[in-house]
């Protein structure tokens, strides 16, 4: 009997369509094609110069070159908690916070530490692509509650109770929520929070774009609202979008005691201590100024609402202003259908296929984040990129 080479459960996850039309797009630039890529979930803005001096002195420390703590440093962990005070209004300790090798760790290793095979997960769409694989990599099934552009992209807690069964163990909670640039209303927040502590479900609310939100939007998050949830919930974070650090790899998760001291023991058996030079690094973020931060959103508020305008005037186009995060999440349903260049676009698959052969532009088909007939565009690129980006895509649509 011939053996798999390749453990099933491994073999069925999905690779991330993000990275993989990033990596595409990268490829074909460095190959001469002058392509602009819409794809990535990351500031095009450099480490703030202060974070980075902070690591260039910790690699001089000889103390950096050693294993540390599995959990975190002290000090970051410290720190963390301080800062979730503070932005948050959530009061922790430093021993609920565990420092993770980004924010995508942060969400495996959540779910590792509390679904047991069978558990089902709410997952809303549109969501990241990394959640319902990670959901089933714990053995648990993500049930999907979706919520249109008509909608706002927000689901109620009449649809969550619908989904709601005698095996719901989690929420996936996202807000501002990538793709789709969403804000939940603080009244919507403490409303989905009230039921998930009346129904006993676990809450892990993602926390990572809490300082792009736009307008008067405002972040909001939900054990700061609903504080009686904090035994059963688990705050996800890191450093990536708010301070321009997606590749120091430094996220976190805080959580009850138990949950923390379980989540260390996989740790400790999987990364053990995440790399001090970049722990150091992310302990100057977090207890340092948000200056840097500010000046960002500003951008990308500025940016969000350029795209959406140029965006919502190509035909067959619909897009709501994006309320957060960097993203616009525009419906193509209206160019469906149509032949372009010589094929048939029956799916965001396609359209996204031939923008890029085509006009030279990289998007990301909804159908990776649970939305067909949608594409997320990233707007984390500069003012001329976007400019012509959009105007390629609406050339080429004309």
């Amino acid at each position: 009997m011939t053996k798999e080479r390749i453990s099933p459960r491994i073999a069925a996850i999905a690779p991330s369509a993000t990275l993989a039309v990033d990596a595409k797009a990268k490829a074909l630039k460095a190959a001469g094609e002058p392509v602009i890529g819409f794809g990535a979930g990351e500031p095009d803005f450099p480490t703030p110069a202060a974070i980075v001096e902070a690591a260039v002195e910790a690699c001089r420390d000889p103390r950096n070159h050693r294993y540390s703590p599995t959990p975190g440093l002290p000090e970051l962990r410290a720190a963390i908690a301080a800062k979730t005070l503070r932005d948050s209004g959530v009061t922790c300790s430093a021993s609920q916070v565990l420092v993770t090798a980004g924010g995508k760790h942060a969400v495996y290793t959540a779910l590792q530490t509390i679904v047991s095979d069978g558990d089902e997960v709410i997952l809303p769409a549109p969501y990241w692509t990394t959640y319902p694989e990670a959901i089933t990599l714990a053995g648990g099934v993500p049930v999907v509650v979706s919520a249109t552009d008509d909608q706002g992209f927000r689901v109620t807690v009449e649809q969550l109770e619908a989904a709601r069964t005698p095996q719901t163990k989690a929420l996936i909670f996202v807000s501002p929520s990538n793709p789709t640039g969403a804000v939940y209303s603080p009244e919507e927040v403490e409303a989905i929070g009230r039921w998930a502590l009346e129904h006993e479900i676990w809450v892990l609310t993602d926390e990572i774009y809490e300082h792009l939100v736009f307008g008067e939007h405002v972040f909001t998050s939900m054990p700061a609202l609903v504080p009686e949830i904090a035994d059963t919930c688990i705050i996800l974070n890191g450093v990536a979008k708010t301070y321009a650090m997606t590749g120091w790899r430094v996220g976190w998760m805080i959580g009850p005691a138990d949950v923390i001291d379980a989540a260390t023991n996989l740790q400790s058996q999987s990364t053990s201590n995440i790399s001090n030079v970049a722990q150091r690094a992310a302990l100057a973020a977090v207890s340092g100024s948000l200056d840097a931060v500010d000046e960002m959103r500003v951008a990308f508020e500025r940016r969000g609402r350029r795209m959406q305008s140029m965006l919502s005037e190509i035909p067959g186009v619909r897009c709501l202003e994006p309320e957060g995060a960097f993203y616009c999440f525009p419906s193509f349903e209206g160019v469906l259908g149509r032949t372009l260049a010589g094929r048939k676009i029956l799916t965001t698959l396609d359209l996204a296929e031939v923008l890029l052969d085509e006009a030279k532009v990289a998007i990301v088909p909804g159908e990776a984040f649970g939305a067909p007939g949608y594409a997320r565009l990233s707007f984390a690129l500069s003012d001329d990129e976007l400019e012509e980006g959009v105007s390629r895509i609406a050339r080429f649509l004309a």
